[in-house]
């Protein structure tokens, strides 16, 4: 079983990463708050904690990896993916905000934000909310690099409003949508992404 991986980041995608380890290049999936992250890593030196397991494709199992900063984000993982109906691969698409906030909405019975994550609909966010509130009260308390997110440049933003004027939104309307977008997700770093949560956030 492996616990964790110290390595040189060689490649990085939204939800993956590939580690080179003493020359061999290990594939881990990673959360998009995680994969943000490994963006300012000095180096390129990463270390990983892994939540490790198979996952069944008809008569083999293929062995996955997902990668976190601390073993306090894989613990709730843990607690995430302990809820009927959601396994790995859908927690691993949910955490796309930071696990702080996650928590924090659990706590607060925020089905508006639960329901905002990846892969979550209505029904799932009340399941998440009776199996898990006041049980991960201290994971909402994290702090550190989960929430130090690089500014998003002016040029994007001004890129996505532009192209919002276009589709005849007007600035009042703009400004609340950015604004919103930006508040979920404000480790976006590119404008396709941020027209893409504003989408979400107006579905």
């Amino acid at each position: 079983m492996i616990a964790k991986i110290r390595g040189q980041l060689i490649k990085k995608e939204e939800t993956k990463a590939i580690i080179d380890v003493g020359g061999i290049c290990y594939e881990i999936n990673t959360p998009r708050t995680v994969s943000s992250r490994l963006l300012q890593n000095n180096n390129g030196a990463v270390e990983l904690v892994i939540y490790y397991y198979f996952n069944m494709d008809k008569n083999r199992g293929i062995p996955v990896m997902i990668g976190f900063v601390d073993e306090l984000e894989k613990e709730f993982f843990e607690k995430f993916i302990g809820i009927s109906g959601i396994g790995p691969k859908v927690a691993l698409k949910a955490f796309d905000k930071p696990i702080s906030q996650i928590a924090q909405a659990i706590e607060d019975g925020d089905l508006n934000f639960l329901k905002s994550l990846e892969g979550i609909g209505m029904q799932k966010a009340k399941q998440i909310i009776a199996t898990l509130q006041g049980k991960v009260g201290r994971f909402a308390l994290m702090r550190g690099d989960e929430c130090k997110k690089t500014p998003v440049k002016k040029e994007i933003v001004e890129e996505a409003s532009n192209i919002l004027k276009r589709l005849q939104y007007n600035g009042k309307e703009i400004e609340d949508m950015v604004k919103k977008a930006l508040s979920m997700r404000p480790e976006i770093d590119n404008t396709e992404d941020l027209l893409n949560e504003i989408y979400r956030q107006r579905k």
